[in-house]
């Protein structure tokens, strides 16, 4: 079955599915209606529409920050507390921690469906957080959607690099288990992914913080070149998570060409496909997330 083909070689990439599904809800709706304005010149959509974009491009939003501190925390945990991961992350817990991602993701946005501040705004032709609509919920946004966010990844990594200092000076090699190589490659990608995501959504937060500080008197003073590019570079990173995994992973790689190839030989798919999940099933639980192996 499918769910042993997923969960049963590694729990921990139900988390990157998570954040592929978070990266790639935008893509069915809100980017289409993004273009037809871009295409009309404007929003004719109706205010339905306009919040329902807003509402899902949100989504994606917060969904990517919160999955990718979830991937951080099972690293953490995978790598730093070993012992208790098998127990921590069982296949039950792995969904309920999935679905309360989610469950959290949704609460976070469910407000500016009453602050009003889900508004078309024409500099980038997007339905998207209106940052002057609320200076104290700005600032709330920044701070719980990404500062702290930011701040848990960066000590979980942290204290993975330490870690993995220490393991390669055998400091404490008696104390830890060792590193395997395709654990410290994983573990590269989604600190890629991590510091990607930091770059690409930092100047977008850091303008609505500053706004938020005096809206009257500093959001007038910010370019509107400055705003559009930081929009559209962090929206720009849903789409770098599959560039990274395809570089950085060879099972990734794999698995790009194996679609792609389905679309000239739909049979060779069919049948490659029937073959993993049946090697799927027979493959013993891991715990580590092996992409790289």
């Amino acid at each position: 079955m499918p769910r042993f083909t997923i969960l049963g070689h590694n729990k921990g990439n139900v988390f990157v599915v998570s954040l592929a599904f978070a990266d790639l809800l935008v893509a069915f709706y809100p980017y289409p209606l993004v273009l037809y304005a871009i295409f009309h010149d404007g929003w004719s959509l109706g205010d339905t529409q306009c919040k329902v974009s807003g509402f899902l491009m949100g989504l994606s939003v917060i969904g990517s920050i919160f999955n990718i501190t979830a991937i951080a925390i099972n690293r953490y945990c995978y790598i730093c507390h070993s012992f208790a991961y098998g127990r921590l992350y069982s296949y039950r817990n792995t969904l309920l921690l999935v679905g309360l991602v989610w469950t959290l993701t949704v609460l976070a946005i469910l407000p500016n469906l009453f602050v009003g501040s889900l508004q078309y705004d024409p500099r980038v032709y997007s339905c998207t957080f209106a940052q002057t609509a609320s200076a104290s919920y700005t600032i709330a946004v920044v701070v719980v959607h990404f500062l702290v966010p930011i701040a848990v990844v960066t000590y979980c990594y942290l204290r993975i690099w330490i870690l993995v200092i220490q393991v390669r000076r055998k400091v404490k090699s008696n104390e830890r288990p060792r590193l395997r190589p395709s654990d410290l490659r994983n573990f590269v990608t989604m600190f890629v992914v991590f510091v990607l995501f930091a770059i690409c959504w930092a100047p977008l937060n850091l303008i609505g913080l500053a706004v938020a500080i005096d809206p009257h008197r500093i959001a007038p003073h910010i370019p509107e070149w400055l705003f559009v590019v930081s929009y559209f570079m962090a929206y720009f990173n849903s789409c770098l998570n599959a560039i990274i995994y395809g570089l950085l992973n060879r099972n990734f790689r794999r698995e790009y060409m194996r679609i792609v190839t389905s679309v000239w030989i739909p049979r060779l798919f069919v049948t490659e496909t029937s073959r993993a999940a049946t090697d799927g099933m027979r493959s013993k639980p891991s715990p580590a997330i092996n992409n790289n192996e």
